[in-house]
């Protein structure tokens, strides 16, 4: 079997972790339970991903973005790596054909959103296969002080207990306050949890904020800070027309817009 920088090599094509990656990995890889704070970009998803491998069984990601559920398993088996994904978008036949490979033991990751565990189907395919890891993605929706709150994910603790082993834990999500971390811990479960939390800086993005200008001083400001050429940029308008005349403008000055 391929150690841990084997795989990161054959598998993602990374030379190197990322900082606290490695951690979070040996974590997981001795059994205990993990809490990921870390910004969108900073290599979340590698930090389940790649233990889920090396693994006996399967690991459950619980995630509530279907397309990005959907990419990201895309993504995984063209890199070679069995994944499967159990949503509402699936044909019953193909709904079917994915369980059928899960139990046969040829899926190393399976994606499913929330609501997906309480279904009586996946709760007994579960109960016949061996499941090493569960992966609790967004994990901030397990609490209502979080900003996207679910309420399907205070069930995840239950689905976990009706598994014929308890298995690792791992909680990730971008953002979190201590009250959602601790609302994440005592809802999960978790057991003397290694918690990596990083800041929120994102040296890659800019934030601009703009005082009290009329429109077309607004207007202006925009589009000279588009003119300097920061990269991609995503604008928000208060209205599709707005959406729209900005649109054109864009185009007339050749940017690329879509």
């Amino acid at each position: 079997m391929m150690d841990k920088y084997e795989i990161l090599k054959s598998c993602f094509e990374y030379d190197d972790f990322r900082d606290q990656q490695e951690k979070l990995i040996d974590s997981i890889l001795s059994n205990r339970d993990v809490i990921c704070i870390l910004p969108t970009g900073a290599g979340k998803s590698l930090c389940y991903q790649l233990p889920a491998l090396m693994l006996p069984g399967i690991t459950i990601v619980i995630s509530p973005l279907i397309a990005l559920m959907r990419d990201q398993v895309q993504a995984l088996k063209n890199r070679g790596i069995p994944a499967e994904f159990l949503n509402s978008t699936l044909s019953i036949p193909q709904y079917e054909a994915a369980c059928d490979a899960v139990s046969s033991g040829k899926v190393k990751l399976l994606y499913i959103t929330p609501e997906g565990l309480s279904k009586r189907s996946f709760v007994k395919l579960c109960q016949n296969i061996t499941v090493s890891f569960v992966v609790v993605d967004e994990a901030h929706c397990i609490s209502e002080w979080g900003h996207d709150f679910r309420p399907d994910y205070l069930k995840i603790g239950e689905f976990v207990k009706t598994l014929k082993m308890r298995p690792v834990i791992g909680a990730y999500t971008a953002t979190a306050t201590p009250k959602v971390i601790e609302d994440i811990q005592n809802n999960l479960h978790l057991v003397d949890a290694t918690k990596v939390i990083t800041g929120l800086d994102r040296p890659n993005l800019r934030l601009y904020v703009c005082g009290h200008h009329t429109e077309e001083e607004k207007h202006n400001q925009l589009i000279e800070l588009i003119e300097e050429n920061f990269g991609p940029t995503i604008i928000y308008c208060s209205s599709i027309a707005k959406v729209e005349e900005l649109y054109d403008e864009l185009r007339k000055m050749r940017k690329k817009v879509t």
